[in-house]
């Protein structure tokens, strides 16, 4: 297994990829002005219940959701960590820079050869500014948390996307760019919130009540794009809440 990296990617190379990636979009028509429909590729007939976690020392892991130079120390992982039962054991996955696809193949089989008792997955931003296709990424989650839901009795947390475009990152998009990027948020964002029904996954909606970890300054790191530690504790708060439900 890859170990966890300060950053995967040059950040004014992530940067110069994102523009381009919208600006593509926005002179061929590759968005539109409407919200498209949501089209599912799982399978499942209806929604498990929920399992709750056990109030005894539990085994967490982790998918995703690094984005810190010191994934042991700072994230929200650890900090979700801290407050599992004394004894717990936590096995973070979490590869800056990685995407879903590659999960499938690399952390996945690790996580389920675990017997985890709670999983947290936050796997989207770095498909959603990568240009990975919706469709793709859709049909990956569905993988993922089929598998996780077939194979383990875990409780499941994910998060969505944030509100992007208050990012300083993005803050050379123009405001067209910016509506289309809202638009595709929310075509993500719908997606996600479908598999998670599905799978009776407890989901964190980090664009919903004012996209908190986006339009709080002081919650935004200095490379204007991941979390500063304030965030990551806001992130943690989130990630608490819907895992105690």
């Amino acid at each position: 297994m890859k170990k966890n990296t300060q950053y995967a990617r040059p950040f004014w190379l992530l940067l110069l990829l994102i523009v381009t990636l919208f600006s593509s979009a926005c002179a061929t028509g590759g968005m539109t002005a409407s919200l498209p429909a949501v089209h599912s590729k799982a399978t499942a007939t209806q929604p498990p219940a929920i399992v709750r976690i056990p109030s005894g020392p539990i085994t967490y892991v982790a998918l995703g959701g690094v984005g810190s130079s010191q994934p042991g120390a700072q994230g929200y992982v650890p900090l979700v960590a801290a407050r599992l039962p004394k004894g717990s054991h936590l096995l973070n996955l979490g590869i800056s820079g990685e995407r879903l696809h590659d999960a499938l193949s690399e952390e996945l089989p690790i996580a389920l050869s675990t017997s985890p008792e709670l999983v947290t997955v936050w796997l989207v931003a770095n498909d959603f500014v990568g240009g990975v296709p919706y469709d793709a990424y859709i049909h990956d989650l569905n993988v993922l948390l089929g598998k996780l839901h077939a194979n383990t009795h875990a409780s499941l947390v994910m998060a969505d996307l944030p509100d992007l475009t208050r990012l300083p990152a993005f803050a050379n998009l123009t405001a067209t760019q910016k509506a289309q990027m809202l638009v595709q948020i929310a075509r993500w964002n719908a997606g996600i919130a479908a598999a998670a029904a599905l799978y009776g996954v407890r989901l964190v909606d980090l664009f919903g009540h004012g996209s908190q970890l986006t339009a709080h300054p002081e919650y935004i790191s200095g490379d204007g794009f991941h979390p500063s530690p304030l965030g990551y504790v806001q992130l943690a708060d989130l990630f608490w809440g819907a895992i105690e439900g």
